[in-house]
Formats: C-alpha cells, structure tokens, sequence
C-alpha cells in the first residue's frame, strides 16, 4: 500500500459565531465561542486516513499542541514525524462563521513556519518511489519539500491555499496533481472563469491532474485525458470550515488506492457534504462508512464537463 507524508500546518481554531462578519471599525459580541483542532494540513491528515489512506504527519506544534496530535492518533494518523517546539506557540486561526455558516479566517503560523531543511531530509529517508507527498500553502520550505520528494521518485500533490503572491515562485512544474478552488485558480493563472482556469492550468502543467472545487457548482476533475464534473449533493449546511479539505483528502486517499475517478469524486463531494452540516472542521470529518451508507441512500449524477 502507498503511503501518504502530509507535510502540513497544525493549528487550534478559535471558532466565533457571529450574526455578520466584522466590519471595519466595528466591535461587537460573538453569540458563541468553540475551540477546535484545525489546520489544513491537519484536517487533511485526518480526512486521509478517514477515508481509507495510510497516512504520516510531518508538522509541528508548540508546548501547547499535545491534544492536537492525540486526536490526530485517534483518527489513525502517523505522528512519529511531528516536532514539539519549546518556545514557538502552536499556529491558530481565528475563525468568524456566520448564520448561513459562511466564514472568515485569520491565521497565526506560529509553529507551521518553524521547520528546517534538516527535519525534512531526516523524514523523507522513510519514504520512497511511488509514495505521495501533500503539501498546502501554511508551511514553510515548500520547495525543499517538493524537490526532495521528486529526487526520490514520489508524487506530488498540492493545495495552494491559502494562496498569495509567492506561491507562482515554487516548483510547480514537480507538480503530479494540484487541488485548487476558483481563488487559488485565479492566483495561479490571473483567468477568472473555471474553463479559462483549467485550460490554463493545463496549458502550464500538461502532465499534471486537476481538482477545481467551485463551491456550490460542485467540482471539476481535468487532466490530459478526462474531463468529469461533479454536483453538490444539497444538504443543510452549518458550518463550512474544513469542506475542502475534507474534499482533498477524501478525493486522493481512493485516488491512490486505485477508485475509478468519478468515485473518488462523489465519495470527496459526499464526505464534505456531511462534514458542513457538523460544527468545527477536523472533528467534524465523516468516516469512509458513513459516506458510502449516504451514497447508497441517494441517486447519484455525474457527467462529462
């Protein structure tokens, strides 16, 4: 079985129901208060192993961090990879959610940005030809990360999130498939609309795989050879924080265990459906069981994009 090293952020979200996000100058009260485990390479993790990969962490926490990694451990992650750091708090984000569960993040890096090129060689000696690296925007030493993994023969998969102006200067051409929504899409290739997106993703990256999520469009999976789009199934929804990450690690943890790819699609769209209508983001995440028992219970459409 292929293993999956999640290279990725660990942080404790600070979770504010408000009636309407904060305004410029305006103060205001939050109706409710909850402390989650968070982080998209967390969340990844965990949807990874939920959804039937074998997955490692490698990432780092603060003296503060402990509970993160037990539930990580609880959820079938490998942490033997994850640093506890002395004097580096965990990273955090300050999360607003809205009554249409909607939200806004603010985020702290604290220890995500904490690693050095020597932790990174040491991990990858445990990792060979044909096992997959993920890696989001919420870390630092992505490009070290990517070219090692590429010197020794493993796939790529990249979450340019959150995006910004320095993600066109990493290695993107190493990478095997990407896993973007319309701003990341944006960012990487200045198009707006999900066709110009994807015909320019393809048009620099001919030999990678593309996931595009388009919220409530569903989601579109292109490569040189495919082209197959995926509804939302419509569901109440209570809090949209972690959905595309439950997304990404639904999708490529059947991906690389061989699930044809319009499967992979609506068990990731199926898994994320569920997670939304559950408060927080990792402890919110669905198992394999749970999705394929709502997949059965509902008629399925997909089709060609």
């Amino acid at each position: 079985m292929m293993k999956v090293l999640n290279f990725g952020s660990i942080n404790i979200d600070k979770t504010y129901l408000v009636d309407h996000f904060v305004q410029p100058g305006e103060a205001k009260t939050s109706l409710k208060l909850q402390t989650f485990s968070g982080g998209k390479g967390l969340n990844q993790s965990i949807a990874l192993a939920l959804g039937g990969a074998e997955v490692h962490h490698l990432g780092c926490v603060g003296a503060d961090g402990d509970f993160l990694i037990e539930m990580l451990e609880e959820k079938g992650v490998n942490t033997d990879y994850i640093t506890k750091l002395s004097e580096i708090p965990t990273g955090h984000a300050i999360i607003q959610v809205d009554g249409a569960g909607q939200n806004c993040i603010l985020l702290f890096a604290g220890a995500n940005r904490a690693f050095e090129t020597d932790m990174i060689d040491k991990v990858m000696e445990n990792f060979s030809a044909g096992d997959w690296i993920l890696l989001q925007n919420e870390t630092n030493e992505l490009a070290y990360a990517m070219n090692c993994a590429k010197s020794k023969k493993m796939k790529i998969a990249f979450n340019p999130s959150p995006a910004d102006e320095k993600i066109n200067d990493l290695p993107l051409n190493l990478v095997d498939l990407f896993f973007i929504n319309e701003t990341e899409g944006a960012a990487l290739t200045g198009k707006s609309s999900a066709e110009d997106i994807l015909d320019s993703m393809l048009g620099k990256f001919p030999n990678a795989s593309v996931v595009l999520t388009l919220g409530k469009r569903g989601s579109i999976f292109r490569n040189a050879n495919n082209n197959i789009a995926q509804p939302i199934f419509v569901t109440e929804v209570k809090d949209t924080t972690g959905a595309g990450d439950t997304y990404t690690g639904f999708f490529l943890a059947n991906y690389i265990n061989g699930v044809a790819l319009r499967d992979c699609m609506q068990l990731a769209t199926m898994a994320s459906t569920i997670q939304v209508t559950r408060e927080g983001a990792a402890t919110a995440i669905p198992t394999l069981d749970e999705v394929k028992k709502s997949l059965m219970a509902i008629p399925i459409i997909s089709e060609k994009y």
